[in-house]
């Protein structure tokens, strides 16, 4: 059985305690929220955190909030939450996909938001999702907030612009307009438990005459980070929605992809998927857009 490294433990009351906290604590600290990815890290000997800063029980840090012009989210609200709210299916139905498809009940049932997005892997479900619908990351530190665009968030995997004594606290979700869609794929070898191979979410809202008036295409496990797809939202700018348009969009995304071969798949294999998933993610999103008219 594989233990965890020693550590000092610390449970503060509020989100200023532990804000206070990790900027007296220094570098060689922690946030445990879910837990998911830092325990079993730990475990495994690739983090060994001299302090542990636990937030999953804030219930500042938890719970959705439908402000009209935007949807905050807690950082620590669980991914299984986010599955089974009919709220954030209706609001954000991209979103609650991709909860759906990461890991497994038991994963859901303790993994957090906020966590998944923090933990910076270029195959995490719910970036792709978030970036698609415009969202921003809220991080706080003892010395104020700031709010970073998510697009903007990630560096490289696991790497992103949090410094040590700063806290996601909230993500800012702009309500999409109400002729608008947006959804999201993954390709994984089995279908749970799974780490993506390809995954892609996309968002598109028409005008009044039927033509996209903006589009936003990311693409996961192409790339160091979650990126979007330049090309692809070009294409589909200014066009009216049609199968055909989905797959050219498909395949403008495809070469903006940057995949890697690696054990689980080809470079070539993942390009190719991306026009694959593209052009589905996008099916998805006009079908909810269907059904408001």
């Amino acid at each position: 059985m594989l233990l965890l490294p020693r550590f000092q433990y610390h449970e503060p009351e509020n989100i200023s305690e532990a804000c206070e906290t990790l900027a007296a604590l220094g570098n060689e600290t922690k946030v445990l929220a879910g837990g998911t990815d830092l325990v079993a890290n730990m475990k495994k000997g690739v983090e060994s955190p001299d302090h542990v800063v636990s937030i999953g029980h804030l219930e500042e840090l938890v719970g959705v909030d439908d402000q009209k012009e935007v949807i905050r989210i807690g950082a620590c609200h669980r991914v299984a939450d986010v599955e089974a709210s009919e709220l954030l299916k209706g609001l954000l139905p991209g979103l609650a996909m991709g909860a759906e498809s990461l890991g497994s009940p038991l994963v859901r049932n303790l993994a957090t938001v906020g966590g998944n997005v923090v933990s910076a892997r270029p195959a995490a479900d719910l970036p792709p999702s978030l970036m698609a619908y415009g969202t921003k990351a809220v991080l706080r530190s003892h010395a104020g907030k700031r709010e970073v665009l998510l697009e903007d968030f990630f560096k490289g995997p696991g790497q992103t612009v949090i410094q040590h004594d700063e806290i996601l606290t909230d993500l800012l979700v702009p309500a999409p307009p109400e002729l608008s869609g947006c959804g999201y794929i993954k390709l994984g070898v089995r279908k749970a438990l799974e780490i993506s191979i390809v995954n892609v979410a996309a968002f598109f809202c028409v005008d009044s005459h039927g033509l996209i008036s903006d589009a936003r295409v990311v693409l996961g496990s192409v790339a160091p980070t979650p990126i979007r797809a330049p090309g692809a939202e070009k294409v589909l700018k200014g066009e009216k929605p049609t199968q055909e348009l989905f797959e050219q969009a498909g395949r403008a995304a495809s070469h903006d992809s940057r995949p890697i071969d690696d054990f689980r798949a080809s470079a070539a294999y993942r390009r190719d998927m991306v026009a694959v998933l593209t052009k589905r993610a996008l099916s998805m999103a006009h079908e909810q857009i269907k059904e408001k008219y």
